[in-house]
């Protein structure tokens, strides 16, 4: 189960990075940022295919893009200075305890 998780966290990873490099690739016009980008999203699904045969898809899903909206909200502030209000830091917390509770209660399958 443990490996399951790793693969997800790593998804998510793949994912994140992708995303991060949406801007940077101008609309896809800038050829390196776009394969890059491309690369990461296929890896980021490619693992999730070997999650989604241990874990309810649901749980996987609301664990990839809980885990997603939080961490690209972070870099986003890092790396493009973009803020956030109050109210919308509250919410991302909200969706990290949310990830945290529906993990707790997933049902493993076999």
């Amino acid at each position: 189960m443990v490996k399951t998780y790793i693969f997800l966290i790593v998804a998510i990873f793949f994912e994140v990075a992708g995303t991060m490099l949406l801007p940077v690739s101008q609309n896809f016009s800038k050829l390196i940022p776009t394969v890059a980008l491309s690369v990461f999203y296929l890896c980021a699904i490619y693992l999730l295919t070997f999650v989604v045969n241990k874990l309810p898809i649901a749980i996987v899903y609301a664990t990839w893009s809980g885990l997603g909206i939080f961490t690209i909200a972070i870099l986003g502030y890092i790396f493009f200075k973009q803020t956030l209000a109050w109210q919308a830091i509250l919410g991302l917390f909200l969706i990290v305890i949310g990830v945290i509770l529906v993990n707790s209660f997933a049902v493993k399958l076999n």
